[in-house]
């Protein structure tokens, strides 16, 4: 899938909210040590950055170069490529700090694009037991803005819906309520039952279209020759939304699994 996000990386880093400060207090609460924390899927490093107020180093990973070329720039954190050719144990050696050694494991907004059963092999060798943390959170079109605009904004989900078609484009749309995660809950929910959370960006609507720009079905469509955001989707939308200059608050509903090392 990095594909479609190395076309429009740019358009992603602009666009997409930001997670909550409050969330990565909540993890580093739960962990035992601070040492060292992985960011897998990290993107430009939205999640990494925020890690690392808590934690003396992180180690952000990504399998695009051009996700990982806008990388921010933080003292504790560093960037590494890790194609799909990296075998379990070069990835482990990669992390640094070698099995049972990672206080935290965080994937923000791209587990369900993963290799999971070999994701999680990985994650049961390098966290620290007891006491390292592995959490996984997501948001999906499930968005708050206003009546008027709820309603446009459901018919055009409805269009993307045949262009979502990717089998792990599922886990997202169903909140991670059918995501698989084969490990011990510790309060933030567990396997089958995701916390349930917001997530609020306050923007103009030339903001929201850049955000709508980076969806991945939107970016499926467009390859196969169609345009989801035709110019009378665009003014539509726009009408609803009350005119391209008017700033709005949107809630995003999100999800979170977090948990430790089964016994």
């Amino acid at each position: 899938m990095s594909g479609i996000y190395d076309n429009q990386a740019d358009i992603y880093l602009d666009a997409r909210p930001t997670y909550p400060a409050d969330w990565y207090s909540k993890l580093a609460a739960l962990s035992h040590h601070h040492r060292l924390a992985w960011d897998a899927g990290t993107g430009n490093g939205q999640a990494a950055i925020g890690i690392a107020e808590h934690y003396d180093r992180v180690v952000a990973t990504d399998v695009s170069e051009t996700m990982l070329k806008l990388g921010k720039p933080h003292p504790k954190v560093t960037y590494h490529h890790t194609p799909s050719s990296m075998t379990e144990d070069e990835i482990v050696d990669l992390i640094g700090g070698g099995e049972n050694s990672v206080d935290l494991i965080t994937v923000a907004t791209a587990v369900h694009w993963f290799d999971l059963p070999r994701f999680y092999a990985i994650a049961n060798r390098l966290l620290r037991k007891p006491g390292g943390i592995i959490a996984v959170w997501s948001y999906n079109t499930d968005m708050v803005v206003s009546p008027e605009f709820d309603s446009v904004m459901t018919r055009f989900n409805d269009k993307t819906m045949p262009f979502c078609k990717f089998p792990e484009s599922q886990y997202f749309l169903d909140g991670y309520k059918t995501l698989p995660f084969p490990f011990e809950s510790v309060g933030l929910g567990s396997e089958g039952k995701p916390v349930e959370l917001e997530m609020k960006k306050t923007v103009s609507f030339e903001g929201f279209l850049r955000m709508l720009r980076s969806w991945s079905a939107v970016g499926a469509a467009k390859e196969k020759g169609v345009d989801l955001l035709s110019e009378n989707v665009v003014k539509e939308l726009e009408t609803a939304w009350g005119g391209s200059e008017l700033v709005r608050t949107i809630v995003y509903k999100t999800f979170m699994l977090a948990g430790t090392v089964r016994n």
